[in-house]
């Protein structure tokens, strides 16, 4: 493989830790598709481009598993979660969670989240320094819970909250080790604390039903007649939370951003959504937005919440002819695969028709748009958080207008996931 090591023990962490995709796209740029580099002492690869990524995320020879790899990142905090399990394992509770994303699912969940998305959007106060970010994480925390647990939980949704926020600043700590106060050993507590909740709550929920998704987990069984252990629905829970949760409220947040630097589009989406007379769109209706996918999808491809896909290889593996030997981390960029002016014309400009009908940029290659992964580890809710985010914004748009604050120019902060360095100050106004 071209590349190199890096200093030595720290190799390249420190460029990592700054900016992660500038990193991988210079390597692209420097060595091509297939490269390596070091994080942290262990030996890494970069595979990028459609090719690479099929090569990796899509093979069937089982060469790359995603549990080893995520556990880097994850490690406790979302253990046994879908992502941090391979193969036969993974196929097997892949199946029986499917059963929590049928298309009646998905619709009682909706309506939890317009339960939520009523309570809330109302509360936002109209402002010339409305800290966009921080708004929408705290109302899609509210509503992931809601739609998890369903309602009545009283003061210990609270508490589930805070626990899991603890757990999700933890997964992008810099110190990865226990010391008092620190930020590690506060997630490890809020680990400890969901556990406790969920564990606690399961037997109940496993005998009283419901149409939440914690109730759907606790009662899934396959052919067999076999369910998911307690254990398994806890994992499960706390994982699927972060899942329904964080990247979504990234991509909101990216998707008022770009509305706020593209006014015309704002108000091409505002008029759809008051052509759908409601405030509760069905997935039917929803699915008429089409505008609004549009910039959804773009705004994914610009800022893909998740700008690396890392997976292990367990044996020796070959990547378009070069061999990644067994134990590597070998990480697919989806931000670099949506910036390559190969699938993509004019890659770095803010350009919805790109996914219109008549274009589809995103086709040029099966692996040259995967905000949601690929292969067998593609996201199981990407259908849920997609027409999450339009409901989202379907009601944003049919209530405020907005723009970024003056003099404010977007900077995004690199830690575990992309963010706002600033949470977006816009100014916000009602319609």
């Amino acid at each position: 493989m071209p590349g190199s090591a890096g200093p030595p023990i720290i190799g390249h962490t420190a460029q990592l830790l700054t900016n992660p995709p500038r990193f991988y796209m210079d390597r692209y740029r420097r060595y091509g598709p297939v490269s390596r580099f070091t994080l942290v002492g262990h030996p890494s690869a970069l595979a990028v481009g459609g090719d690479a990524a099929k090569a990796v995320l899509g093979g069937r020879d089982r060469f790359f598993a995603s549990g080893r790899a995520w556990s880097l990142w994850g490690g406790p905090f979302f253990a046994r979660g879908l992502l941090m399990l391979d193969f036969e394992e993974h196929l097997a509770h892949r199946a029986l969670m499917e059963q929590a994303f049928t298309r009646d699912r998905i619709g009682g969940y909706l309506d939890q989240l317009y339960t939520v998305l009523a309570e809330d959007l109302a509360d936002w106060k109209p402002s010339p320094w409305f800290r966009a970010q921080s708004a929408v994480r705290a109302t899609m925390l509210r509503a992931s819970v809601r739609v998890f647990m369903g309602g009545g939980l009283g003061a210990e949704a609270a508490e589930i909250e805070r626990a899991f926020l603890r757990c999700v600043a933890a997964a992008g700590a810099t110190l990865r080790f226990e010391y008092p106060g620190g930020t590690w050993s506060r997630g490890m507590a809020g680990r400890r604390r969901l556990e406790e909740l969920f564990a606690d709550r399961t037997p109940v929920v496993r005998a009283r039903g419901g149409s939440d998704l914690f109730a759907v987990l606790s009662r899934a069984t396959g052919r067999d007649g076999q369910g998911f252990s307690d254990e398994d629905v806890v994992n499960h829970m706390v994982f699927l939370m972060f899942a329904a949760f964080d990247p979504v409220s990234i991509n909101l947040v990216t998707m008022i951003r770009y509305l706020a630097e593209h006014p015309a589009w704002q108000e091409r989406c505002r008029e759809e959504s008051f052509t759908l007379r409601t405030d509760r769109p069905g997935a039917a209706e929803l699915g008429r937005l089409a505008a609004l996918e549009l910039v959804m999808k773009e705004s994914l491809r610009l800022l893909p919440p998740v700008y690396a896909l890392p997976n292990t290889a367990v044996e020796d593996a070959d990547v378009l002819g070069y061999e990644i030997p067994a134990g590597t981390v070998t990480v697919v960029s989806p931000f670099v695969n949506h910036r390559l002016p190969e699938y993509w014309s004019d890659p770095d400009a803010f350009d919805p028709e790109r996914f219109a009908p008549h274009r589809r940029e995103d086709q040029s290659h099966e692996y040259a748009w995967i905000p949601f992964g690929g292969g067998v580890h593609k996201c199981i809710g990407l259908h849920y958080g997609t027409l999450q985010m339009k409901a989202v914004m379907h009601q944003v748009l049919r209530r405020y207008r907005w723009r970024l604050a003056e003099g404010h120019a977007p900077e995004v902060l690199w830690r575990g996931f992309a963010r706002m360095r600033d949470g977006l100050p816009i100014e916000l106004a009602r319609v």
